[in-house]
């Protein structure tokens, strides 16, 4: 469960690295955006089972939880916005 968290929240961010080389192209721009999304999702996911098999506390669960929704609203703003990051 560790490594799948650690792939997926880091997807998370190479994601976003690979969308901005590429605002050339909008639909890749926001291809990658949605695909660092369903990573943070995916994320989410695994701490959800890390709390239900108490490998986490529930407030540590909370916490990471709520951060992964603002990263995932930012990041869904981004993608609706793509002509204020593309050329």
């Amino acid at each position: 469960m560790v490594d799948q968290i650690r792939r997926s929240s880091r997807s998370v961010c190479s994601n976003l690295a690979e969308g901005w080389r590429k605002r050339k192209y909008k639909a890749v721009f926001v291809n990658k955006i949605t695909d660092a999304m369903q990573e943070a999702s995916e994320t989410q996911s695994w701490l959800e089972f890390s709390a239900a098999c108490k490998y986490i506390s529930e407030e540590l669960f909370k916490e990471l939880d709520r951060e992964y929704e603002e990263i995932i609203a930012m990041l869904n703003s981004v993608g609706k916005n793509a002509d204020k990051f593309c050329f």
